[in-house]
């Protein structure tokens, strides 16, 4: 296994979350965040495997974990690797807009050069969608507050790829192809990082 770096992977929310779904489409489907999120990771290990970069799926279970129990989690295992860890949330986004963004906590950071890889591997796979950014302080990453990103003794990183509740963001979401994507997008950036 490739000791440069430990991959922290969350993927956020359980089964029982509410409220992070789809709007139910005509046929009758429905994206389930919790579902896309495992899915995305699964993806990601899948390919991880292979290419023998060393990780940790911090939620295995199916059902909701706290974040405080997320975050103790990351930090034991950040406290048995030294210094070269890095924690990717992986998630969907809703509230009425469309495009990938990624977050980390506030002020300047390990964690904004490593998110600055995933925006710009996330511009690569997907030129013809929207990239959400904010440039205030010189780089793509939006910083916030968010208790995963704060509490992590570790480079942390949230991502949010795309907007389950925008109909043209969620054919991306819910395909074979856009998944697939979406997972593709995240390795890559991780193959760069797994080299800092």
């Amino acid at each position: 296994m490739m000791k440069n770096r430990l991959i922290l992977l969350d993927n956020g929310h359980g089964e029982e979350t509410v409220g992070k779904r789809s709007p139910v489409l005509q046929d009758g489907s429905q994206l389930f965040e919790y579902e896309f999120n495992r899915d995305i990771v699964k993806r990601i290990t899948k390919t991880l495997d292979k290419e023998k970069i060393e990780y940790v799926v911090l939620v295995p279970e199916l059902k909701d974990i706290s974040l405080a129990e997320r975050v103790k989690r990351a930090n034991a295992h950040h406290a048995e690797c030294g210094k070269h860890t890095c924690l990717i949330s992986v998630h969907a986004n809703a509230g009425g807009g469309t495009g990938f963004e990624v977050f980390t906590s506030v002020d300047q950071t390990k964690s904004d050069e490593f998110a600055q890889i995933m925006f710009d591997c996330f511009k690569e796979e997907f030129p013809e969608q929207k990239m959400r950014s904010d440039r205030l302080d010189g780089d793509d990453d939006k910083e916030s507050n968010f208790y995963i990103l704060k509490n992590t003794n570790c480079p942390a990183m949230l991502t949010e790829s795309f907007f389950m509740d925008n109909l043209q963001d969620l054919k991306i979401l819910m395909s074979e192809n856009g998944r697939s994507r979406i997972a593709r997008a995240h390795v890559n950036a991780i193959k760069k990082i797994v080299k800092l």
